[in-house]
């Protein structure tokens, strides 16, 4: 399965779900983040909350954090907020585009760019969701592999202590005395 490397890396995580913010899907899409928005907006009947939500402050601000900017000004993860100078603002606190979000804004924009993107953002989201999947699988088998190993130890340990005793040189027997030596002492 093919995907864009670009899209993966603007999939972000807010409030536990994989989303892209209406800027990095406005680029991808080819429009601007003023007319997405509009769309959006014309067309709230088809954008539940499940499909897009406006990020709050603290959001914002944690992901700006986690977008740090690199020493020539280049951001470490490219995103709208990454590339804010310090003390910059926003007038208006982005929206986030889960996936069905970011199809259903495909079809409501309807232009040939956004349809053709559209494919790859699902790859990406895919992609990403069997990642993941993959990595539940393989923290759960390192789990038991864990679980596996404490009772192995213990078995171990058991065994040292009884083994233990039979590691030690064996007592030194008392020294026959050297003579003769009547029966009777």
């Amino acid at each position: 399965m093919k995907s864009n490397p670009f899209i993966e890396s603007v999939i972000l995580s807010v409030r536990r779900q994989r989303v892209i913010l209406a800027a990095d899907l406005a680029a991808i899409y080819g429009v601007e983040t003023r007319r997405l928005n509009e769309q959006v907006k014309r067309n709230s009947g088809r954008f539940p909350g499940d499909f897009v939500f406006q990020i709050t402050r603290e959001e914002f601000d944690a992901l700006r954090s986690q977008n740090a900017i690199l020493a020539d000004g280049r951001a470490a993860l490219r995103s709208q907020y990454a590339t804010l100078k310090s003390g910059q603002h926003t007038k208006y606190l982005p929206l986030a585009f889960t996936e069905h979000g970011a199809i259903m804004a495909a079809m409501v924009l309807n232009s040939r760019q956004a349809v053709a993107m559209s494919v790859y953002v699902v790859r990406a989201f895919t992609r990403m969701r069997e990642q993941l999947t993959a990595n539940a699988i393989i923290l759960k088998r390192l789990a038991e592999i864990d679980k596996a190993l404490l009772q192995h130890d213990s078995a171990l340990r058991d065994i040292y202590r009884k083994l233990l005793p039979l590691l030690q040189p064996p007592p030194t027997p008392p020294k026959r005395r050297i003579g003769f030596i009547a029966d009777d002492e």
